[in-house]
């Protein structure tokens, strides 16, 4: 059984791998769900504001 490396001791070995960038679809889908749900909701509250304005305004 090794010992544990000492403190401070580098990692021997090849340095670590970065993450190569992909094109991922399905992470693309979700953000695009998550900016399609914030347009639908700004889109809804700006529409009941003008409609309880329009209300509140109108003798």
């Amino acid at each position: 059984m090794s010992s544990p490396p000492a403190r401070g001791a580098t990692r021997r070995g090849p340095p670590p791998r970065r993450r190569r960038l992909t094109f991922n679809w399905v992470t693309f889908d979700r953000w695009l769900d998550r900016i399609v749900i914030l347009a639908v909701v700004t889109a809804v509250t700006v529409g009941i504001v003008a409609l309880a304005l329009s209300l509140l305004v109108d003798p």
